[in-house]
Parts: structure tokens; C-alpha cells; sequence
């Protein structure tokens, strides 16, 4: 047991002592403010395709359905504002508007993959072309995964209801609706994260060697949201001191505090990573000394 908690303390010192060194905390505030300026683009561009594909403002449902599992303090803020740009009619996606909400939307993606670069100690090689292209790529995957879900909140109470005619005994499963919404959520979530960890940074790395740093990330993303509400409930006055900015203050923290989670998860990975490596080393230079003795 000591040998493993003195395993877990010299990761995850090697994982923060990098993060303070590489700049994380500033690294966070960039993604952050990325990904603020990303969110609404790529809100524009989600409803623009649902209008192009005849599905009008679907995207609001998924949002909405998104926004439900964080706490509402957190949340009514960003979600009126996400609201307001939802309530607008959109058709324009084949239009320069269209494009250039796409392209914005991906900076937040490239955000994502600069600060990954970092934490993975990786010198990018590949071509802008292709970075940007990857980038385009994971917000047409994320939007079309937005529509997916608004899809499936549109057919669910249609198929429970189908289900109910033929099993009313069902009836009594009608409180699990809400775990329900937090496994969806949270296997978008997850789903994101991989994707991110396994693409976006240079290098090669394998789904075994990603888990324990995503699992922190949602962990800390979990209890962190969770403090944060109580601390704008009981603490905070940032009404009084941001005036009509409080919302965007409140989001861009949010954000920040999510962002360093997730830099910290990647940090994690390398450390374990780089434990690894200098216990194999070990392991072989022992190995040798051995055998010539």
C-alpha cells in the first residue's frame, strides 16, 4: 500500500510540478477565452444546419439538455445567453456567415490541441493545412453529435410512451430519466475527451495509456462544478461587482476552472508515462548489471 501511494504522490508531483512550469495555469486562461469565443460560432453553425437540413432550432433541446446536468447557478447564466443566439432563425450555412462561424468554432479545438502539445511534450510537425482541417472536422462531428441528441429528445418520449401501452409496470421507472441524462452526458463527455487525448496532440498514444488522466479530469470536473456552485451561492457577489458582465464572468471562470482540469488530466498521463519509461530503464540497467555479474 505505502509503495503505491509513494507511486501516485511522485506522479502526480512530477504532473503538477510540469503544469506550473509549462505555464498550465496561463495555458487555461487560452483555452478558456477559446473556447467562450468558439461556443457561440459553433451554436450558429449547429442551427444553421439544422435549418439547412429542415430540422429548424434543434440544437436548443440538446443544449438545454446539456445545461440541465450542471448546477443551475452555473448554468442560467451561460444557458440565457446560449438561449438568446438559439431564438434566432438561422438558414445561412452555405453563406460566408456560415463559413466563417465554422472556422471560429475550430479555434477553440486548436486551443485544445496546443495545450495537449504541451502537456504530451510535443513538438507539432504536421502541416497547418491538416491541423486546421482536423479542427473543422471535430466541430462537424461535435455538431453533428448536438443534433443527434436533440433527435433522440424529440423520438424518446414517443418510444416511452410505446413502451408504457405495452408495459404500464414501466411507470416506475419513469425517476431514472434523470440518470439516464447524466450517463448520456457524460458518455458524450468521455467520448470527447478520448477523442481529443488520442488525435489532437502530435505523437502516438493508445486508449489503455489515456484513461487514468480522463478519469481525473471528469472526476475534478465533478467535484470542482459542484464547489464552485456553492462557493457563487454563498460567497460570491459578482453581480454587484460586474454589473451586467457577472455572466460572462461566471462562464469565463467556469471555463477556466474546467480547462485547467483538463491540462492537469493530459499532465497526469505524461507523468505516469515518464514513470514508466525510467522504471523500465531501471528494470533493464539492473537487468544488465546482473548478467555481467
Amino acid at each position: 500500500m505505502q509503495h503505491w501511494i509513494a507511486i501516485t504522490w511522485r506522479i502526480a508531483r512530477d504532473a503538477l510540478g510540469h503544469f506550473n512550469d509549462d505555464d498550465g495555469w496561463a495555458m487555461a486562461s487560452h483555452v478558456a477565452m477559446a473556447v467562450l469565443f468558439a461556443a457561440f460560432p459553433f451554436l450558429i453553425f449547429a442551427t444553421s444546419l439544422a435549418s439547412f437540413l429542415g430540422g429548424g432550432i434543434v440544437a436548443g433541446s440538446a443544449v438545454d439538455f446539456i445545461f440541465d446536468t450542471v448546477p443551475d447557478i452555473i448554468a442560467k447564466p451561460i444557458a440565457n445567453e446560449v438561449n438568446t443566439v438559439l431564438s434566432v432563425p438561422r438558414g445561412d450555412l452555405l453563406t460566408l456567415g456560415g463559413l466563417l462561424a465554422l472556422v471560429f468554432a475550430s479555434n477553440g479545438v486548436e486551443a485544445l490541441r496546443v495545450a495537449l502539445n504541451r502537456a504530451y511534450r510535443q513538438k507539432e510537425r504536421r502541416s497547418f493545412l491538416f491541423r486546421r482541417v482536423q479542427s473543422l472536422f471535430f466541430v462537424l462531428l461535435a455538431t453533428l453529435a448536438l443534433l443527434s441528441i436533440s433527435l433522440l429528445l424529440v423520438l424518446a418520449p414517443l418510444v416511452w410512451k410505446i413502451i408504457l401501452s405495452y408495459f404500464p409496470a414501466a411507470a416506475d421507472l419513469s425517476g431514472q430519466v434523470v440518470i439516464l441524462r447524466y450517463a448520456v452526458v457524460s458518455l458524450i463527455l468521455i467520448t470527447g475527451l478520448f477523442a481529443s487525448h488520442l488525435w489532437l496532440p502530435a505523437g502516438e498514444r493508445y486508449f489503455a495509456v489515456l484513461w487514468p488522466g480522463i478519469t481525473l479530469t471528469i472526476v475534478a470536473s465533478f467535484v470542482g462544478s459542484l464547489l464552485f456552485a456553492t462557493y457563487l451561492e454563498r460567497f460570491a457577489t459578482y453581480a454587484s461587482t460586474y454589473a451586467g458582465l457577472a455572466s460572462g464572468v461566471i462562464a469565463l471562470l467556469f471555463l477556466y476552472l474546467l480547462a485547467a482540469f483538463f491540462i492537469v488530466g493530459a499532465e497526469f498521463n505524461a507523468a505516469i508515462g515518464r514513470y514508466r519509461l525510467a522504471s523500465a530503464l531501471t528494470a533493464d540497467r539492473n537487468s544488465t548489471q546482473r548478467n555481467e555479474t
